[in-house]
């Protein structure tokens, strides 16, 4: 491993860390996923009734809960202590449900005993050549692997808030801007995934499904959104707080108090070879 591969690695895993230290935070401010995501798995993977689930990276449980609601059994693990606490106080009343802390790359695997993988917003802070190998591994011939994320796009209900917010960017944190900082539209947005799920030769043909929607803020409940990404946890306190504080008095004083974040949510799902 060179010396920059190495800054890298160390870079993401201080940056994986980082969600666990506001747990509490995470699991209030996040938004969820469409209960749609949740119906297609059914019909999409081809899990049996109460079939049994492997999630990677379960969080506070935000993916985990419709899960369980709907008879699974599931296997949640979670780096994070703290998140893991959350999840398991929101998930007491599913004992179909265990919860278990540790990395996933050092889960002892259970060979061919899950009917579905999943991982939602997580699986990309593994290494690729451990996790789809290590997850086709846990999946029964024919199992299902299904990952998801939310992705920020444009929507037609924004009045220009994500173009005048980068001047805040640029002045009081430029080190975490990344191009113009515009979100795309939806019809344009990609994800490098499909690629990486069929380059293993793992799986076989990967659907894609993408479900658009919308979420209005106020100021605080915005800053807590944002106090949830590690780019922005990563910043030293004084620039957090300068950026916070530009970024709120832009939507009380420009925008009405209030904005609207638009949301696509990417699924993609293959069955194991």
């Amino acid at each position: 491993m060179t010396g920059d591969q190495a800054a890298r690695l160390a870079q993401r895993e201080q940056r994986r860390a980082t969600f666990d230290q506001a747990a509490h935070l995470y699991d209030e401010a996040r938004p969820g996923y469409p209960e749609a995501l949740f119906d297609d798995l059914a019909s999409l993977s081809g899990i049996p009734p109460g079939g049994r689930i492997l999630e990677i990276g379960c969080g506070t449980g935000q993916a985990t809960l419709p899960l369980a609601r709907r008879g699974y059994r599931l296997l949640a693990i979670e780096l994070g202590e703290s998140l893991a606490v959350v999840a398991r106080q929101k998930l007491a009343d599913y004992p179909r449900v265990e919860v278990r802390t540790g990395a996933f790359e050092a889960w002892p695997v259970e060979e061919a005993a899950f009917d579905l993988a999943v991982s939602a917003t997580a699986f990309h802070w593994i290494d690729p050549a451990v996790a789809y190998p290590k997850t086709a591994q846990a999946l029964r011939p024919g199992g299902a692997l299904a990952l998801w994320w939310n992705l920020h796009v444009h929507t037609d209900q924004d009045p220009g808030f994500f173009a005048a917010v980068q001047e805040v960017y640029q002045r009081e944190a430029p080190q975490i801007v990344r191009g113009d900082g515009r979100p795309p539209r939806a019809a344009e947005a990609t994800m490098p995934v499909k690629d990486e799920i069929e380059q293993t030769g793992l799986f076989g043909a990967v659907t894609v499904r993408r479900y658009r929607w919308d979420l209005t803020y106020d100021a605080t409940r915005y800053l807590q959104v944002l106090d949830t990404y590690s780019d922005h946890r990563s910043l030293d306190t004084a620039s957090r707080e300068h950026l916070f504080h530009g970024i709120a008095r832009l939507i009380d004083a420009e925008y009405g108090g209030q904005i609207t974040k638009g949301y696509l949510t990417m699924l993609f799902l293959a069955r194991r070879r």
